[in-house]
């Protein structure tokens, strides 16, 4: 644990102090947002009402605050068995217009992943459950804790009856699990509307590298998503009629799937390295400062052996570097017991992720001639079929930023110690749409510690984590007005630390 670096002075003591003396409250009001059951991907009609309460219930939390709110209509859902269902609206609201002042615009989402306490859940995943200082239950840490603190830095400032030190705009939407439906394009759509007067976008939607030290985060991998088909037939065969007289459409996807990547974790595809960016000295040294045991993180990940045994080495092929997934196949036996079947279709799932300067239509063309090559040495009579299903693009940003400074300043005065700073192994799409489309700075503020289980049975936040984050956010804050009016004197907002 790290201890502030110094006793806060003048308002930012007093919004500590608040912070403190009401994070029961806070607590509480997690707790009723945990309650509901928006879970985005399971396309239901109860988990879609639900989904449509939670986005209802922000939308009124912010205008109590006395924002100005728009839930923007993002249409239907076309499922493939014919059925509608409504999209949640996505909230766009601001507090503030003072052109003397940053507009910073925060994005979170409120869907969570399903859970259920049969999967595994010690505690039923919808009713907020505190033990020993964490706060367990699904959405806590993704992303409903950290919108809240977000919320809950600006209602302390109202709650003081001070001025916002910035203007802020709120991006909050409700799919975000399931792919952001329709957010992309309403960002497109908003790029001279909303999106106009903002000079800074941050997200809290990852986790730390350590469970104690905090982190801000400058770089995302990509993800290219592919599917292979290989096809006999539609039926399956019996493998005492059939077995030995034709090419089995299993063995000719196991010699696919194995030609993509060998032991070591290389990816074996020709040119995949080709454009990924060379590693500087300066990049090197930022390995070498990042505060990881190892040893820990391989205890804590119940993982006998990690295939690099250095830190760095690990860091770079977790950040810098492309690895490649093998996910599953469709269309094969996976039930208990024994059943003598030869699939005559099956669908292999793999994806590569994607780090700067690589490119999605370029790492298309690559497996695809890759697997015809294999394919073809096969000499099969089967059918193969290479189809990329997603393609998102890695993201990195400038850690000189301004906003980069004020977060570290921030981090530094709440948690009493310079954050880590890090990429991330996964992909936030948004992060790249944010800063492709309305070319701003783009942060990533992590509030979560790298045990927090998102996604995962028993997900939780720690009570400190989710109230000092309130208090990182309001830091944040003030840290942003200063740096961006440096000639501005310190009583006007009272910024005394």
């Amino acid at each position: 644990m790290f201890a502030p670096s110094s006793p806060p002075t003048g308002l930012l003591e007093r919004v500590f102090q608040y912070i403190d003396l009401h994070q029961d409250e806070f607590v509480q009001t997690l707790k009723e947002w945990v309650a509901i059951e928006s879970d985005s991907i399971q396309p239901v009609p109860h988990f879609r009402r639900e989904l449509l309460r939670m986005v209802a219930l922000a939308a009124d939390q912010l205008w109590r605050l006395g924002a100005s709110v728009d839930s923007v209509d993002t249409g239907s859902q076309q499922l493939p068995d014919g059925q509608t269902l409504p999209l949640p609206p996505i909230i766009l609201a601001e507090l503030g217009n003072d052109p003397k002042k940053p507009t910073v615009c925060f994005y979170g989402h409120l869907d969570v992943q399903p859970a259920r306490r049969e999967d595994g859940w010690l505690t039923d995943p919808y009713t907020l459950t505190e033990v020993d200082g964490k706060l367990y239950g699904r959405g806590t840490t993704d992303n409903k804790g950290p919108v809240l603190a977000w919320i809950n830095a600006v209602s302390t400032f109202r709650a003081l009856d001070e001025d916002l030190p910035v203007n802020i705009k709120f991006v909050i939407e409700g799919m975000e699990e399931a792919g952001s439906l329709a957010l992309e394009e309403l960002v497109q759509k908003e790029k001279a509307g909303f999106f106009s007067s903002v000079d800074y976008v941050v997200i809290s939607d990852n986790l730390w590298l350590s469970r104690t030290k905090p982190a801000l985060t400058y770089g995302t991998r990509g993800n290219s998503y592919f599917s292979v088909e290989v096809k006999c037939r539609d039926q399956d065969f019996h493998s005492g009629t059939f077995g030995g007289i034709l090419n089995e459409p299993m063995a000719d996807l196991v010699a696919l799937l194995g030609s993509l990547v060998d032991s070591s974790g290389r990816i074996l595809i020709p040119g995949i390295y080709d454009h990924v960016a060379p590693l500087t000295e300066e990049e090197k040294r930022t390995y070498e400062a990042i505060d990881l045991d190892l040893e820990e993180y391989q205890n804590s990940s119940q993982v006998k052996k990690f295939l690099f045994d250095t830190k760095e080495e690990l860091l770079m092929h977790l950040w810098r570097y492309p690895s490649l997934s093998i996910h599953g196949v469709e269309g094969a036996f996976d039930k208990p017991g024994a059943k003598t079947v030869i699939p005559g279709r099956v669908i292999g799932k793999f994806s590569i992720r994607l780090v700067p300067h690589m490119n999605t239509s370029v790492v298309e063309k690559q497996v695809k001639q890759h697997l015809d090559h294999i394919f073809s040495k096969r000499n099969s009579s089967n059918q193969m079929t290479v189809s990329m299903t997603l393609g998102l693009q890695p993201w990195v940003a400038d850690v000189g930023d301004k906003q980069y400074l004020a977060a570290k300043r921030a981090i530094k005065t709440v948690f009493g110690t310079e954050p880590d700073v890090i990429r991330d192994g996964s992909t936030i799409p948004i992060a790249r749409t944010f800063q492709d489309t309305v070319q701003k700075s783009v942060l990533l503020l992590p509030l979560g510690a790298a045990d927090d289980g998102e996604h995962a049975q028993n997900e939780k936040i720690n009570r400190r984590n989710y109230i000092e984050g309130s208090k990182l956010f309001a830091a944040f804050f003030l840290e942003m007005a200063k740096l961006h009016s440096p000639w501005q004197e310190p009583s006007s907002l009272d910024l005394t630390y």
